[in-house]
């Protein structure tokens, strides 16, 4: 393994360790989540077909700048998408208003964006929302899990593995899934852990086309997963819907308030956010 790999895995146990709000995940899993990030057109005119032909729903991290534009994932969200994947019962959540990291902004700078985003989608769908939040790139820092965290009903990072028996709703767990079908069997893989142990498995992706970007995922792919899934009995549940059965309500008077567990993030602060990790 190599150094720059050694360190992100220490940033990555880091930032999972600290500044925790957990809650216990007791007899509600096993769960699946499906999730989508940024908004590619296809993860809803493609992906939510296929999701819902199994009976399942997704959640949509949506970076609201990105409406009526093209990028490498290919044609992003429509106006119309947003009111379509309510109707369709799946969950819009945020990805921050700009696509901004939080490693590379200040954290006012950082908050003020995911703030915008949440009333972009507001705006644009007449009041919905769910209040989960998804980190863009997966970046994160101590101090945005900190202050940003508790203010929200969840934060989604992209630090692999299952949540619980207690989940941190300030850091989810999440898994990607990308590629073709040579991908399939490490998200099996995941998915017979997650029945075995009784957790909570998130998925997350891109684009859902025949030809994906590098952050995408084909349609057989996500199709021979849910499937999979499907004939082991899963529950398919949006983080909205997770969030619910685990009793959480958001509460913005939160914001910047910290339920402390037992650990003292100072040292860890330090060395992040110098660069030394």
């Amino acid at each position: 393994m190599s150094l720059r790999s050694q360190v992100g895995n220490v940033r990555r146990r880091i930032l999972c360790s600290f500044h925790q709000r957990l809650v216990p995940l007791g007899a509600y899993g096993p769960v699946i989540t499906f999730s989508f990030d940024d908004f590619p057109r296809t993860a809803l005119t493609v992906g939510a077909a296929i999701l819902e032909s199994f009976g399942a729903r997704a959640t949509y991290y949506v970076t609201m700048s990105l409406m009526n534009t093209r990028n490498d994932l290919g044609e992003q969200f429509r106006h119309e998408d947003l009111a379509s994947v309510l109707d369709r019962g799946h969950e819009l959540a945020s990805h921050t208003f700009s696509h901004l990291s939080a490693r590379q902004v200040s954290y006012d700078v950082f908050k003020q964006d995911v703030e915008k985003g949440e009333q972009a989608i507001r705006q644009k769908t007449e009041g919905a929302g769910s209040r989960n939040f998804a980190y863009p790139y997966g970046d994160v820092t101590l101090a945005a899990k900190k202050k940003l965290g508790p203010g929200l009903m969840s934060c989604r990072g992209t630090c692999s593995g299952l949540n619980g028996p207690n989940v941190d709703l300030n850091l989810l767990r999440a898994n990607c899934l990308y590629g073709d079908l040579d991908r399939a069997d490490a998200a099996k893989r995941l998915i017979l852990q997650n029945d075995e142990q009784g957790r909570w498995l998130i998925f997350y992706s891109h684009d859902v086309a025949a030809k994906p970007s590098a952050f995408g995922c084909t349609p057989r792919l996500l199709e021979t997963i849910c499937s999979f899934a499907a004939a082991r009995g899963a529950r398919f549940m949006t983080v909205a819907q997770v969030m619910k059965e685990l009793g959480q309500q958001c509460d913005p008077r939160l914001n910047g308030k910290l339920q402390r567990g037992e650990h003292t993030a100072s040292d860890a602060e330090y060395l992040l956010s110098s660069g030394l990790l």
